[in-house]
């Protein structure tokens, strides 16, 4: 397993990182369990839920408390102040059987939380790290210019946004402008929420940007099997590659 610098966030995250919403998909507990602790042996270190998956945040809890000083923990909030925050922060910190939170993500559809605002939503998130409570902080969107105006603003530390081999070339857009930034890149929705369904090419397309980590979403130690194969043996990404990604492309496109 290949790691890397999360941008500016210096969290050292394995290259395939562990999408934890799909956890209560599992029909039993202590296969949710189990396939954590699996991809944890097998090397991935980075696991990603949210506060909005309650149940997910448990089952990744209960799952990783003989792991937790050797991972990093994400998950996320859409509080709409800075009480709410807090009392989200409480309840995530709660639920997983953790006493800090490595990354901290704000989910939002529209704005974007700045300094001195009146909600007191990004003071609290960065009071928080500066209290060593969260190590970095980050937004989950999925506005492009919400996402643009993250990466510009030299608040955030990384940025979590829709990318797979269906996405615009504004999307591209943003992960060199993550790179120029050095704002971490977290690929939400790498199978297009399962349009995709050609793991080699959707893998090997993400494979060729460094700075990008995919959220898998494994439910299965099957697919976290494949995921892991295609991680040891990416696709060539040749010309003849690049023609069947186009033709997907263009098929739903």
């Amino acid at each position: 397993m290949e790691y890397v610098r999360l941008g500016k966030s210096n969290l050292m995250v394995s290259r395939v990182a562990f999408g934890a919403m799909s956890l209560a998909k599992i029909d039993d507990e202590e296969k949710a369990v189990s396939l954590v602790q699996s991809a944890y042996e097998k090397g991935i270190n980075f696991f990603d839920t949210t506060r909005d998956a309650s149940e997910c945040e448990r089952l990744l809890g209960d799952s990783i408390d003989e792991i937790r000083a050797n991972i990093v923990v994400a998950t996320k909030t859409r509080a709409q102040s800075g009480n709410e925050i807090l009392a989200d922060f409480e309840t995530s910190l709660n639920a997983m059987h953790i006493d800090r939170i490595d990354l901290y993500q704000y989910e939002t559809d529209n704005f974007l939380p700045k300094k001195g605002s009146p909600d007191r939503i990004y003071d609290t998130l960065n009071n928080l790290k500066a209290q060593g409570k969260v190590k970095a902080i980050g937004i989950a969107a999925v506005d492009l210019n919400v996402a643009r105006l993250a990466i510009t603003s030299g608040l955030y530390d990384t940025i979590q946004f829709p990318f797979n081999m269906l996405t615009s070339e504004h999307a591209m857009e943003l992960v060199h402008l993550c790179e120029d930034n050095d704002v971490g890149f977290i690929a939400m929705q790498p199978l297009c929420g399962g349009l995709v369904e050609n793991i080699p090419l959707a893998f090997g397309f993400l494979h060729q940007f460094e700075n990008v980590i995919p959220l898998w979403g494994v439910q299965t130690e099957e697919e976290l099997r494949q995921i892991l194969y295609f991680n040891e043996h990416p696709p060539l990404v040749d010309d003849k590659f690049k023609k069947e990604v186009e033709q997907i492309r263009q098929f739903f496109n």
